[in-house]
């Protein structure tokens, strides 16, 4: 899952941004997935990223316990993420400056 500030383009050279990468470990119900938002979802390692001026470098690592109080977006939904070659992907996410400015606080 990605949280992001702004609208995740690799292709663009000009602007700032801050992604979030959220590994989840999710709890399985009988048909092997989250059935009907019943179960867990755990985040088991957060990524920080920071793009300035188009280059984008990693700016932090965390992995359990620290995530044991990470809230999650539970409004993400399908999120474009323009490529360098400008073709589109779809992600699970959400873009949501207020998360990524929480995130920003608590891991710092």
């Amino acid at each position: 899952m990605f949280v992001a500030k702004n609208p995740i383009d690799l292709s663009n050279t000009q602007t700032s941004n801050c992604v979030y990468v959220l590994q989840l470990l999710s709890s399985q119900g009988s048909a092997g997935g989250r059935v009907g938002g019943i179960g867990e979802r755990k985040v088991i390692r957060l990524l920080r990223f920071e793009q300035e001026q188009g280059l984008w470098t990693k700016a932090g690592e965390w992995d359990e316990p620290e995530l044991e109080n990470l809230e999650l977006p539970y409004h993400a939904t399908g999120l474009s993420v323009l490529l360098p070659d400008r073709t589109e992907r779809v992600v699970s996410g959400v873009i949501d400056e207020d998360f990524v400015n929480a995130y920003n606080e608590s891991f710092r």
